[in-house]
């Protein structure tokens, strides 16, 4: 049987890793997003868009955590 412990850094990796790849997408999806917006206003709505895309990695290690957390805490999924 894995160490609840260990499984508690694996869940907090996910998340913190997750949230770093997020903040190196978004950095420059951002700048990117908006320099298109100053040029052209009509580009914001696409902006947003592409600024949602790298959030879905953060939604992956939160969902990565979350299976991790019902290892620990006993509970059956399904």
């Amino acid at each position: 049987m894995v160490d609840a412990g260990l499984i508690a850094v694996g869940a907090g990796l996910a998340i913190g890793l997750a949230g770093i790849g997020t903040g190196l997408a978004q950095q420059g999806a951002g700048a990117a997003a908006v320099g298109a917006v100053a040029e052209d206003p009509k580009m914001f709505g696409i902006g947003i868009v592409f600024m949602a895309f790298p959030e879905t990695i953060v939604i992956f290690g939160l969902v990565i955590a979350f299976l991790l957390y019902t290892i620990v805490s006993g509970a059956t999924i399904g």
